[in-house]
């Protein structure tokens, strides 16, 4: 505190410094240095790996650092790497593959493999063709036709371009070598990169492997730069936008928005359509036989007969369904909420503990044992076969206060099984969500705006343009009759002039 002062910091500003350091400590329990550099771990809201390199060393570092990074991803996993350079660190999203977590190794490299790796990577950037066209300007390899005056910037890229079509077939040519020399030490700082990982060979610099739960405060600093190379990248239809927007890990929207608002990125028919499939209401996912209704009861949880009817394919033979299944003791009828409901045995002694339900006759005391979590399990129960729905919602089916169900959601919330925000479009105040399900929702939200914004047959293009510029064909005149047009009545009113034809009232 007073070094920041020291400084020239005021009293505000020195303690917002010292807390938001000591925020990252509590986070990470390591602050990177230009001794330490801190490899930080999570996954995003789709469940992809993010990999934050904190680093001091400025993006002349970073930047052929994130090269070799992606070259590293492709070849390891197949597919193109996402590693973006800023000046405190490096930002990179990796699939998940299902093994075990990616480690440090994704960044480290051998100098000698990795001056190998940054100069064929860099050939193929678009740093190179510019600074090759800045480079043949200055040789004189662009001439004008006229040399007073300018040429259009999109000629000369055109022309560099040709011309570095054919001088990538000679590795030794003068500009190429210029060029490359340009991009590796003016522009980016590859010796220093090279020194660096020399260091951390030789240990004298350390990478720290850190796994957290949600990105740190350094981290989200660095993700707000990430995103918005995607949020502002250009002007696009209001279609792609949206498309573009919901690509984007909803943590990262709710940092930029203020909260998790999807009211207008969710598509309704989905959210209706994704809750039909996870409450088994389609007539593809019926139950068809006891076996099905048993199945039904466990997934969904418990249900009066009236839903149960509504979840098989033979709404009449539900009754002697869940007949045999509690002649087999495999259902048992209790009471929830007021009503009269089916369960399946395995959840006698989690509705007892939770709900406070009777235990049937009959139940073997293997099934009526205490179960560690109750209520959370009924409440991620019903997060997982429900869309986006609130705490009053779950509170009327279980017949709990909405106190009590609150404070499980927040606790299911911290241990990231559910998440909370605005959802529903037309709907108003915080809703929650399980997080698979709102995967699911926003997986299939996405490919439908892609639908929207896929290009149409030049048939429809041909309809749309004189429709929408108002130049369509005007209706065919009338046949000539040889007699005079009707003449048209003159306005009322004193002082009022006819109109005509050719006049204008």
């Amino acid at each position: 505190m007073a070094r920041a002062v020291e400084s020239g910091l005021d009293a505000w500003a020195a303690g917002n410094l010292v807390a938001y350091v000591a925020e990252q400590r509590e986070t990470t329990s390591v602050l990177p240095s230009d001794r330490t550099l801190v490899l930080e771990r999570f996954r995003d809201e789709l469940g992809d790996w993010r990999l934050v390199l904190h680093s001091p060393y400025g993006i002349p570092v970073h930047a052929p650092w994130a090269l070799a990074i992606n070259a590293r991803v492709r070849e390891r996993y197949g597919v193109d790497g996402q590693a973006h350079a800023f000046d405190d660190g490096i930002v990179v999203r990796l699939p998940d593959t299902g093994e075990d977590p990616p480690s440090g190794d994704v960044l480290v490299f051998e100098p000698e493999e990795l001056e190998a790796v940054v100069t064929t990577e860099v050939g193929g950037s678009s740093l190179f063709a510019q600074r090759f066209r800045e480079c043949a300007a200055r040789a004189l390899l662009l001439p004008r036709r006229q040399p007073g005056r300018r040429s259009p910037l999109w000629q000369q890229r055109q022309r560099a371009s040709q011309l570095l079509e054919v001088a990538a077939k000679y590795p030794s040519f003068p500009v190429v070598l210029e060029t490359v020399r340009e991009c590796l030490q003016d522009v980016y700082d590859l010796p220093s990169l090279l020194d660096l990982h020399r260091r951390v060979d030789r240990r004298e610099v350390q990478v720290v492997d850190v796994d957290t739960t949600s990105p740190s405060p350094f981290a989200r600093s660095l993700l707000f730069g990430y995103v918005a190379q995607f949020l502002y990248e250009g002007d696009s239809p209001l279609a792609e936008r949206r498309a573009a927007a919901l690509s984007l890990d909803p943590a990262l929207l709710a940092e930029l928005l203020g909260r998790t608002e999807l009211r207008d990125l969710l598509d309704p028919e989905v959210i209706a359509e994704v809750e039909q499939e996870l409450q088994r209401t389609t007539a593809e996912r019926g139950a068809r036989d006891a076996e099905g209704v048993a199945d039904l009861l466990r997934v969904v949880g418990p249900l009066s007969a009236a839903e149960v009817a509504a979840r098989v394919t033979e709404p009449a033979a539900a009754a002697d369904w869940l007949r045999q299944l509690a002649d087999t003791r495999r259902a048992v009828e209790v009471r929830m909420a007021g009503d009269e409901r089916w369960a399946v045995v395995e959840d006698v002694g989690r509705l007892r503990d939770a709900l406070g339900v009777a235990v049937p006759p009959g139940v073997a005391q293997v099934f009526a044992e205490p179960v560690a979590d109750p209520l959370g399990d009924l409440v991620a129960r019903y997060a997982r076969t429900h869309g986006p729905f609130t705490t009053a919602d779950v509170a009327a089916r279980l017949g709990l206060g909405t106190a009590v169900v609150d404070t499980t959601l927040q606790r299911l919330r911290t241990e990231g099984r559910v998440t909370d925000g605005e959802f529903r479009p037309g709907g108003t105040g915080s809703e929650w969500c399980d997080n698979e399900v709102l995967r699911r929702i926003r997986r299939r939200s996405l490919a439908r705006l892609r639908q929207e914004v896929e290009p149409v047959d030049p048939a429809a293009l041909a309809r749309f343009l004189p429709a929408w510029q108002q130049v369509a064909a005007a209706p065919p005149p009338e046949p000539d009759t040889g007699r005079a047009p009707p003449a048209q009545p003159a306005p009322a009113g004193p002082g009022a002039v006819g109109c005509t034809a050719s006049t204008a009232c």
